[in-house]
């Protein structure tokens, strides 16, 4: 099967699944799911997006596919072993191409591949010889999931047919492991900032007085997607005026007026890796004095979050400390006075009046990636750093945001470094 993105080395997961197998207890085999494709209505779905973590351990980008791995399995083929749907003609001309089971060893770097209809005849011997199960649920911080997963019926089911096995979790494994990237993993994070660069760079000879917000929209997607991009990494917010007050705006259907800035918050993913911008411009390409005082504000407070994104550092002091940098800066822009900062809750301190949501996030395979906040930034990790004041009195807000890799020592290395960002420098590409 084909996709958009060129074929990722089978290497890369290759190595993530020995990292993960090195993780598991003796005796112990784990079970990933795709996802399902869900329904809409009729008989329309929404496209389909593969789980990140099967993705992560076998590269299949495909439905209804499972990855066992069982490091300790007595013949040497069972250790890891992928179940494919099984294709045919008549799927083949309604639906396109599928993995046969050469494509996906290729892909996967797995030798043992068998059809999905061979899984329960296959998995009940092997559990036989398994003590512990690791099952696999979404525990990441963020996640309010109503829906059932593929994963959720699975776990179901395995746990009635087989109640005496111990069961254990994967999640808290994969959440430290995909923290930390892999060079091929760098690479393809970085080939999706640079098509998120040349969007940005359209988008600023594009937009004029009265252009909608969908309009920069399209000409966004029209560009990642001609660069082999899927498309957006998240919903996209283009957020003119004061619709940039709403930090989850994603509506994207008013005029953009003049005088006004955009708020964007738009990122291109390439083979399923993510990236993740935010930049305010100016509709009429040249900011306002106030709106160029906030904006080099948050510009400072970018810059002082960078020099935090060190090894040693964790995501708790780094936001503690950042609240220092936006009191200071709001201070400066008048915003708030010595008397807010005095009498302030410390559970809710006088600067989140105007910002609001965190600095950072780990950033990866899912816009807002796997990791535990508790553990030490090390090297590999992948923050955004997004600092915004948001200022409903004066109809506008601010957010600049880049994502940045931890290194060993020293500052981290930015993916979007050559993204522009100076105000004079927006201005100048707006107005060539």
């Amino acid at each position: 099967m084909t996709t958009k993105y060129e074929q990722i080395p089978n290497s890369l997961f290759v190595k993530n699944r020995k990292k993960f197998a090195e993780q598991l207890l003796p005796k112990s085999l784990a079970v990933f799911n795709s996802n399902d494709i869900y329904p809409i209505s009729a008989d329309s779905t929404i496209p389909f997006q593969q789980h990140r973590d099967i993705f992560y351990l076998s590269g299949v980008d495909q439905e209804e596919s499972v990855l066992v791995i069982f490091p300790d399995a007595y013949l040497e083929e069972n250790r890891e072993i992928l179940f494919l749907r099984e294709t045919n003609e008549h799927i083949a001309v309604w639906e396109g191409e599928k993995l046969s089971k050469d494509q996906a060893c290729q892909v996967s770097g797995i030798k043992t591949v068998y059809w999905l209809s061979d899984f329960d005849k296959v998995f009940n011997a092997l559990m036989y010889e398994a003590e512990n199960v690791y099952l696999n649920k979404n525990e990441h911080y963020r996640n309010s999931v109503e829906t059932e997963t593929r994963e959720d019926r699975f776990i179901k089911k395995v746990q009635a047919d087989f109640p005496m096995h111990t069961y254990k979790r994967s999640n808290p494994i994969l959440q430290r492991l995909r923290s930390i990237k892999e060079p091929e993993e760098l690479a393809l994070i970085q080939t999706a900032c640079n098509i998120t660069e040349k969007g940005i760079r359209r988008l600023l000879k594009f937009v004029k007085p009265n252009v909608w917000e969908y309009e920069i929209e399209a000409e966004l997607i029209h560009e990642f997607l001609m660069n082999r991009s899927q498309g957006f990494a998240y919903t996209p917010i283009i957020a003119s005026g004061k619709n940039a007050n709403v930090l989850h705006y994603i509506a994207n259907n008013q005029q953009c007026k003049e005088g006004e800035v955009i708020l964007l918050d738009v990122g291109a993913e390439y083979a399923n890796y993510s990236s993740d911008l935010s930049r305010t411009i100016p509709v009429s390409g040249t900011y306002t004095e106030r709106q160029k005082e906030v904006y080099n504000s948050v510009l400072r407070c970018k810059r002082e979050a960078e020099d935090r994104l060190v090894a040693g550092n964790n995501w708790y002091q780094f936001h503690k400390d950042m609240g220092d940098v936006y009191t200071a800066e709001l201070l400066q822009l008048g915003l708030i006075d010595k008397a807010d900062v005095q009498n302030q809750d410390p559970k809710w301190p006088a600067y989140k009046k105007y910002m609001m949501h965190g600095t950072s996030h780990h950033m990866g395979l899912d816009t807002h990636d796997y990791g535990i906040l508790t553990d030490d930034f090390v090297e590999n990790m992948i923050f955004t750093d997004e600092p915004g004041f948001y200022i409903p009195e004066e109809g506008f807000g601010v957010r600049i945001e880049d994502d940045y890799v931890i290194q060993k020592a020293g500052k981290p290395f930015n993916l979007m470094g050559n993204i522009p960002i100076e105000a004079d420098e927006i201005e100048d590409l707006m107005n060539s």
